[in-house]
């Protein structure tokens, strides 16, 4: 154990904002057991996305993941979701598709990976490199909102994410187990009231109000699964082809909300709203190209790709039926080919009613 008074603590708070971290808090390194409950009955209930950590007790006690930690350092950077300079939202007539913000600009687990690799540096510069450290990003063990509820960043709203009172939900979220001790903050003290806006604005109905959802029907983990997006929900996704901003759009801390402090979350407008045909007829390398910087790309192509003919079917555009023909006439892949043909079948429908 590393003992340090609160001048150290002092000290990496302006280091944070020096650095651009927007939000830094600091929680002691006890155990979230009051979890267990919530978190076992959502795998038992068969409610968790896969994509989480798969050993719950590494996930409730930072003991079992680092040798002695005294500390958690929290941190949040808030980022954009409106584009400063939108382009031609329907270039000859083409139909666009649509990244949700978490996934705009560069990929936030190098931006926040590199801010807390700063710290750690400045840190063990200033008081000692025998200092220790474990940094973690959204696929770290720990779960990222709990902690940061702890360190008094915000509080965990209906929709299980992470409200902050200056920016909103609309902030990445980092941590790092120290065996530094630092005095704890409170934890912030905060609900949703009685808003149960995202709740009814949830078009699969995947929110329970608690803060927990059915991740597996959840617009955003739809997107990203490799399973075929059930009939049902298809339309419900609109034109995304990652992720799902709906939640967070309605939401009333989120009003007004919008900071552009990280000049490499900026989107690209042509990356984040691309062209649905050209997305269909890209290769690879264009691909990696084009996408390859963002959150949003780490699915790969096809899944993206078989979000694009859903997003076309559900934009009604008939103009890209010979793309669609040719996909299910030539495309190697079953799973594209068989998707291709409903948004085919799904448009000709379309056209009969509208006559």
């Amino acid at each position: 154990m590393i003992k340090i008074n609160d001048a150290l603590k002092q000290w990496t708070i302006h280091q944070a904002h020096e650095i651009g971290i927007d939000k830094i808090g600091f929680t002691h390194a006890g155990n979230f057991e009051s979890l267990r409950q919530q978190m076992t009955r959502q795998k038992e209930r068969g409610f968790t996305s896969g994509f989480e950590h798969d050993n719950l007790d590494e996930r409730l006690d930072p003991t079992l993941i680092f040798d002695e930690p005294k500390s958690i350092i929290s941190i949040a950077l808030a980022y954009p979701n409106r584009i400063l300079n939108p382009g031609d939202p329907k270039p000859d007539g083409k139909v666009r598709g649509a990244f949700s913000t978490a996934s705009w600009g560069l990929d936030y687990h190098h931006i926040l990976n590199q801010k807390m690799a700063e710290l750690i540096e400045r840190l063990k510069e200033k008081a000692g490199h025998q200092l220790r450290f474990k940094p973690m990003v959204d696929t770290g063990a720990l779960v990222d909102v709990a902690v940061a509820q702890r360190a008094g960043l915000g509080f965990i709203g209906k929709n299980g994410l992470l409200i902050t009172p200056e920016f909103g939900s609309f902030v990445y979220l980092g941590e790092i187990i120290t065996n530094i001790e630092f005095t704890p903050d409170a934890p912030f003290i905060g609900d949703c009231g009685e808003c149960r806006a995202c709740i009814k604005a949830c078009p699969p109905k995947a929110l329970f109000g608690d803060g927990t959802m059915n991740a597996k029907k959840c617009l955003s983990y739809q997107t990203q699964a490799k399973e075929m997006i059930p009939l049902e929900d298809r339309k419900k996704i609109r034109n995304m082809i990652y992720g799902c901003d709906i939640c967070q759009t309605v939401c009333p801390y989120n009003k007004g909300i919008d900071f552009h402090n990280h000049p490499e979350m900026e989107p690209d407008y042509e990356a984040v709203m691309p062209v649905l045909e050209d997305l269909l007829q890209m290769s690879n390398q264009v691909f990696k190209e084009r996408f390859g910087h963002m959150a949003g790309s780490w699915r790969g192509k096809k899944v993206l790709q078989r979000n694009a003919i859903i997003a076309l079917a559900n934009k009604k555009s008939d103009r890209s039926l010979p793309l669609l023909q040719a996909l299910v006439d030539k495309d190697p892949r079953p799973d594209i080919r068989e998707i291709a043909q409903w948004a085919i079948n799904e448009l000709n429908r379309q056209t009969k009613r509208d006559n």
